[in-house]
């Protein structure tokens, strides 16, 4: 009776997310194509499954083998002396099983033992395809389940028909399988939710997703703080429906007066935690993620989940307010705001925060409905898979567009450096250590690189060139260039009608080589007769015999004593002529110096006798007087 009593409740709140709402689930797929044979060739849908390490992001080929014993996969291979391990130099098998008499995840643990490379179970109905999840834990599936590596998918019925065929009638069926766009990939960015529970004492479900959040917390702080992420925490909850609200399993499993719930920890009303202390904690971390976010420090939410699960276990008597607390002022958080955003439990009230939490709940666009816990939303697309650090940061990095990756997505342990190998097919110049080789987390692209401020051109492929100003720098613009005898010429030219000549003094095509002309040979240059021509590299010599000196510019040889006693009659008729022209600019200062004083002193004194037109007559009152 107190299973049953335990039971409906749980029932009742798992199937209920909305009273205003339909469920919608949505099914991720991946791409699968058939190469051969021709009958069956093309693409088709295949439902990626919830555990196991899908490769978001890229792509497998393999050889389909249809097992004649053990064809369920339901018993190890082993018992049947059968291997599906790949020969070298063969394509990975992937194993085709049907479906039934025992669980998804057991079927692809079998075969990953015998050592397929992937999984493909055939549906044993016509159905639209479903999500194989994983089976309710216990110890033994566990074991199994946490160490399922390999990816696997979902086949209709009439396909998986079509396979069996065509593997029956000898043919080699080769496939690929294909992730790359099973997560969009738009822009820069990438945004991505975690749906989880502050429950401790959910089984070997929620010691996983305890386990994945302590890994995956340094990588998902590092995306955050350097703006590559957004991301945002959500949590599930349920109401209750109105008829039970005054129950003792709503009463102990809900706040809000039944508007929003969680079952029993233990499954026990009698003993332990409730569900309340659940969805009120639940609130608290996101409360907490609100009030960080708001700080401009969102990442900080990660920190107070990992120390809340190491300092206030349930299995401690410790998952309590005052534990929560003394968290959330160690990591500096204000606690007057969280008691703000977290409101009254009790009142008949919606909270705002949890409401937007059921409401988050129900599937919109591309991505369905939230029925799974945990459940990992990478750029609306609900993630598939093991949740472990590794196989969640290949999903995360198969979001962003193709050459915008962070570092993270770059390192060895999510991806391979196809560069590496035969500088991926792309252009490169080795003796200036330079590529066009760009890796990316999905493979590589081909782009002619910007070295030192100068932007390379071509196709990326088989050529690229330095153009534009400063492109000389840069490995002389691919040019030739040479050193001798402490002289170095080069052939770039900062032009851009012009990528290489020749510099004065050479020949050739200004790429691969200029070749020194010989001046003397070609009688260029010391043709006097006095002269005499000797060849240097890049130049030449010219020298006069006995007291001659050699004029470049005419190509002529004078006289050292002509010269000296020319350039002195120079200097004399120079000298001289500055003479004069300092003497006849005195003279016209003084002269007009001269006339201008001599000017001011008759107006001076004719003023005294005659009174001039610009001056008014000066009255005479001597006569008057006298009268």
């Amino acid at each position: 009776m107190k299973q049953l009593q335990c039971f409906v409740p749980w029932l009742l709140l798992s199937l209920v997310t909305s009273p205003f709402t339909e469920a919608r689930f949505v099914v991720e797929k991946n791409s699968l194509s058939v190469t051969s044979p021709e009958s069956i060739k093309g693409t088709h849908d295949s439902a990626i499954g919830n555990f196991g390490i899908p490769q978001y992001g890229g792509s497998m080929a393999g050889t389909v083998v249809y097992p004649k014993e053990n064809q369920k996969s339901c018993k190890e291979f082993s018992d049947f002396s059968i291997s599906f391990k790949s020969q070298p130099g063969a394509l990975p098998i992937f194993l085709l099983v049907d479906r039934g008499d025992c669980f998804f995840a057991l079927k692809v643990w079998n075969a990953q033992k015998a050592g397929a490379s992937a999984v493909l179970v055939a549906d044993s109905v016509d159905e639209p395809l479903i999500t194989m999840d994983t089976p309710e834990e216990d110890i033994s599936s566990a074991k199994y389940i946490e160490n399922i590596t390999i990816p696997s998918a979902l086949v209709t019925k009439g396909f998986g028909e079509k396979l069996k065929k065509a593997i029956s009638g000898g043919d080699m069926v080769n496939l690929n399988l294909d992730w790359r766009e099973a997560v969009p990939h738009p822009d820069d960015r990438v945004e991505y939710e975690l749906w989880t529970n502050s429950n401790d004492e959910c089984g070997v479900k929620c010691d996983m997703l305890m386990e994945f959040v302590k890994d995956f917390k340094g990588a998902a702080q590092i995306l955050e703080k350097g703006g590559f992420t957004q991301f945002r925490p959500h949590y599930i909850t349920w109401y209750c429906p109105h008829a039970f609200t005054l129950s003792r399993q709503c009463k102990s499993q809900c706040i809000n007066k039944g508007r929003y719930c969680a079952p029993d920890p233990e499954q026990d009303f009698s003993s332990g935690y409730d569900g309340k202390d659940v969805v009120v904690e639940n609130l608290r971390q996101l409360c907490v993620y609100k009030v960080a976010n708001e700080t401009g420090k969102p990442w900080v939410w990660w920190d107070y989940v990992t120390d809340f699960q190491i300092r206030c276990p349930m299995k401690e008597k410790k998952y309590n307010k005052d534990c929560a607390e003394s968290v959330i002022k160690s990591l500096g958080i204000d606690s007057k705001k969280i008691d703000k955003c977290m409101g009254d439990p009790d009142a008949d009230l919606d909270n705002p925060v949890l409401k937007e939490e059921q409401d988050a709940q129900v599937g919109k666009g591309s991505r369905g409905d939230v029925t799974i816990l945990p459940t990992l939303v990478v750029n609306s697309r609900q993630y598939r898979g093991k949740l472990e650090k590794s196989a969640v940061l290949k999903a995360l990095c198969s979001g962003f567009e193709e050459t915008t990756e962070p570092a993270i997505c770059l390192s060895t342990e999510v991806e391979s450096n196809e560069c590496l190998d035969n500088n991926g097919g792309c252009w490169q110049d080795k003796s200036a250590n330079i590529t066009a080789c760009k890796d990316t987390f999905r493979g590589r692209v081909c782009e002619c690189p910007r070295v030192d401020g100068v932007q390379f051109k071509g196709d990326g492929y088989s050529h690229c060139e330095a153009s534009g100003p400063g492109r000389c720098t840069i490995n002389n613009g691919g040019c030739w260039h040479e050193e001798r005898d402490g002289h170095a010429f080069s052939a770039c030219v900062d032009k851009d009608s012009v990528n290489c000549e020749c510099p004065p003094g050479f020949k050739g095509d200004g790429v691969k080589k200029c070749e020194d002309i010989n001046e003397c040979k070609e009688k260029k240059a010391c043709q006097c007769p006095e002269c005499s021509c000797k060849n240097t590299w890049g130049s030449y010599e010219c020298s006069c015999s006995g007291d001659h000196l050699y004029i470049r510019d005419h190509d002529t040889c004078i006289s050292k004593t002509g010269a000296q006693v020319k350039s002195a009659w120079a200097a004399v008729w120079l000298i001289m002529l500055s003479l004069g022209l300092a003497a006849a600019g005195a003279y016209l200062v003084y002269k007009y110096r001269l006339r201008q004083y001599m000017d001011s002193e008759i107006r001076a004194i004719m003023a005294q006798y005659m009174p001039l037109d610009s001056q008014p007559e000066v009255p005479n009152h001597v006569n008057d007087e006298r009268a």
